[in-house]
């Protein structure tokens, strides 16, 4: 049985290596849990493994979460089958590569879609339901790529300086009320998404470290959480340097 403070939880992109990290802090909570994204034998795994951590209940949803065709239909009978809604995350999208963007409009559009269009349906669907509740938590994965656009990723950066933009006009909205909406912007994070970069050196975090970021930016009700914190730092500077200087850097 779930205790008194137990919380109904969407995770929309379940499979990802941060919203497994992130959601076994909420079995651990006894919190119950809906688990959405493409692949139903992954699904199936981590949705076993948070069962295995203490979660209340672990439902999950087979759906492409890119494709928003009937997404208030599919909104609603998530909501139903937790039974209520307290908090969402939006965890998913995909890194694509920036010389294919150039190259392929079809796969530009598919990127933008996926990282940003479709996480702004479903983070406004999740608005609306908290707005009528009057109370809730959004929590949406950008990315400190769509703080300033650059040569090396502009097309995921600029679908990621969209959802900022939109999760920045969400939490003005919602100032002042019990509705929380915390912006989550990674910088570089070891995931299978990452799999085909280069790691290592401390700029370089891992998944348990951003979902504990996450938690505690939760718990503070930060309107934006750069994880780790020393991007804030980075960012402020390349946002900050003057054109003439950041044209020459091959970054």
């Amino acid at each position: 049985m779930a205790m008194a403070d137990s919380k109904r939880i969407l995770v929309l992109g379940a499979t990802s290596a941060i919203a497994e990290r992130w959601a076994r802090l909420r079995a651990a909570r006894d919190d119950r849990l809906l688990l959405v994204g493409r692949d139903p034998a992954k699904l199936a795994v981590v949705a076993a493994d948070l069962q295995a951590r203490g979660a209340a209940e672990v439902l999950t949803a087979e759906s492409d979460l890119a494709d928003t065709e009937s997404a208030a239909e599919r909104f609603a009978a998530y909501v139903e089958r937790l039974g209520g809604l307290d908090t969402v995350l939006v965890a998913y999208g995909m890194l694509g590569d920036q010389a294919t963007a150039q190259d392929d409009v079809e796969r530009l559009e598919h990127g933008l879609r996926a990282n940003f269009l479709s996480a702004a349906v479903w983070c406004e669907l999740a608005a609306g339901r908290f707005e009528e509740a009057g109370a809730g938590t959004l929590v949406a994965i950008s990315s400190v790529a769509g703080d300033r656009g650059r040569r090396s990723n502009y097309a995921y950066g600029a679908a990621k300086a969209g959802l900022s933009a939109y999760l920045e006009g969400l939490a003005h909205r919602f100032a002042g009320t019990p509705v929380t909406v915390v912006s989550v912007r990674p910088g570089f994070v070891d995931t299978p998404m990452t799999a085909h970069v280069p790691k290592g050196g401390p700029l370089w975090a891992t998944p348990e470290q951003v979902a504990e970021d996450i938690e505690r930016g939760i718990a503070k009700r930060r309107a934006v959480v750069y994880t780790p914190w020393f991007w804030w730092l980075i960012m402020l500077i390349i946002r900050n340097l003057p054109r003439p200087i950041f044209d020459r850097m091959k970054i």
